[in-house]
């Protein structure tokens, strides 16, 4: 039977009426129940006024909340103003509800920041070795927590670290904004997230995780900020957000090398749709490269991408193990970027000279299609580890306008798929006819990924 009309069958089984596919972890709609008890931070001695720091009385006030975890739970409401606060901790069957014109800012002194240890998938922090700094506001093995509001503020005044990331200053891992660590049935919805000095929202060992109605922003200098980092994490969801950051706009991880895969939690059931993207000096939509514990099982869809360097990219190197598979993303616009579609195989430090050069990551059952691309200087950058080849690669429906000054427009080394309806003709690597009968992932009626 022709390809085409295999992938056509194919796609008429996963896909509903209204194109989008079924059974999606966001089709799986979780709903905002009102709090029986509910208290203003006013009640605590916050003072509005973007000076006077407030960090006790958020402390103060989730203290006080957590005797009604057993009792339906409680509502924290940020009225209105600038409310200067260091890290503080959330609890179980909280929301924290900020009004429209209620902005929260993180100090901009690091003594007000707690110091924590690192996470064990990483074995260290990230950016240095040892210790890390505690995100502004924290969320550990909790049950049913909410932030949310009527498009109310977090601003993480994040340009002292990135000055002092930059002059190599800091001591220990720089802060995020929102970090989840080992909870469940997370909601982050209508809050605007400005100038994090790292990573926005960083869930990690997390699942059931909804993110929805978010603005996230960060100027282009901003080094490595990233918005939303679902990390070792599962059953995840980020729709209808808007997201500007200095390097990632979204980035899936799951632990780095020796460290993640002994902790062995990957990331996957995740989806990602109705979402606009844009990136400075990374990839608006980005796997790995920490990815040591997995990455699998994604559907990605109705994207809108910009960035200056790459659209969507897969990222891992030797050493790394896990895998990154069975990942749709289809339904994209890409616009103004250097490099639509990229997977590189040499990319990323290690954690320390403990890891193992024969782990080698697997990378496979990636399916593009029904892609849309305008002034691209590359269409895709596909570099394979020769040990471990990128296998399984498909491309369908795909025109890309390519920069007239563009001396080629793909290169591919150690990778093999399959490719249909593509503009400009993809590298002989990825026209490989024997690969189309395992080639296009699809969705079955549970909502995994499957392959024809």
């Amino acid at each position: 039977m022709p390809v085409a009309l295999l992938l056509l069958l194919a796609l008429c089984n996963a896909i509903g009426v209204n194109g989008e596919v079924r059974n999606g972890q966001c089709d799986l709609k979780s709903t905002l129940n009102s709090r029986p008890h509910s208290v203003s931070i006013l009640e605590f001695g916050a003072v509005g006024d973007g000076k006077t720091l407030n960090t006790i009385a958020f402390q103060n006030a989730i203290f006080y909340l957590k005797s009604f975890t057993d009792k339906g739970g409680a509502q924290l409401y940020v009225p209105p103003g600038r409310w200067l606060t260091g890290s503080f901790n959330l609890t179980s069957h909280l929301t924290l509800f900020m009004e429209k014109g209620a902005v929260i800012l993180g100090s901009q002194d690091p003594s007000h920041w707690d110091i924590v240890e690192p996470l064990p998938s990483y074995g260290r922090g990230t950016e240095l070795p040892g210790k890390r700094y505690r995100s502004l506001i924290n969320g550990y093995m909790l049950h049913d927590v909410v932030i949310t509001g009527d498009n109310g503020t977090i601003d993480g005044q994040g340009s002292v670290w990135w000055e002092w990331f930059t002059s190599h200053s800091l001591n220990y891992t720089r802060p995020h904004l929102v970090e989840f660590v080992s909870s469940v049935y997370v909601l982050v919805s209508n809050i605007t997230f400005l100038n994090a000095p790292a990573y926005n929202i960083h869930p990690v060992y997390c699942s059931n995780v909804h993110i929805h109605d978010i603005s996230v922003y960060a100027p282009p200098g901003s080094p490595y900020t990233v918005g939303i980092v679902p990390d070792s994490s599962d059953k995840v969801c980020i729709e209808d957000c808007s997201i500007r950051m200095g390097h990632d706009a979204i980035a899936l991880k799951s632990g780095w090398d020796e460290y993640g895969i002994a902790f062995g939690r990957p990331t996957t059931n995740v989806h990602i749709r109705r979402v606009q993207l844009q990136s400075s000096s990374g990839s608006s939509l980005a796997f790995g490269s920490e990815m040591s514990g997995g990455i699998s099982d994604v559907q990605v869809q109705q994207l809108h991408l910009h960035g200056l360097l790459t659209g969507i990219e897969f990222r891992t190197t030797k050493g790394r193990g896990g895998y990154i598979k069975e990942i749709i993303i289809s339904d994209a616009e890409v616009l103004n970027v250097g490099t639509a579609f990229s997977a590189i195989g040499n990319c990323g430090s290690h954690p320390d000279d403990k890891f193992d050069p024969d782990a080698l990551p697997v990378l496979e059952k990636i399916t593009l299609q029904n892609i849309i691309g305008t002034n691209i200087n590359m269409a895709g950058n596909f570099v394979g580890i020769q040990e471990s080849p990128f296998t399984s690669t498909c491309l369908s429906n795909i025109s890309l306008s390519i920069d007239s000054a563009s001396s080629y427009s793909w290169q591919c080394s150690y990778v093999s798929g399959f490719s249909e309806s593509v503009s400009p003709k993809p590298c002989p690597e990825l026209e490989n006819f024997n690969a189309s009968s395992s080639c296009f992932s699809l969705v079955k009626p549970n909502g995994k990924a499957a392959i024809l």
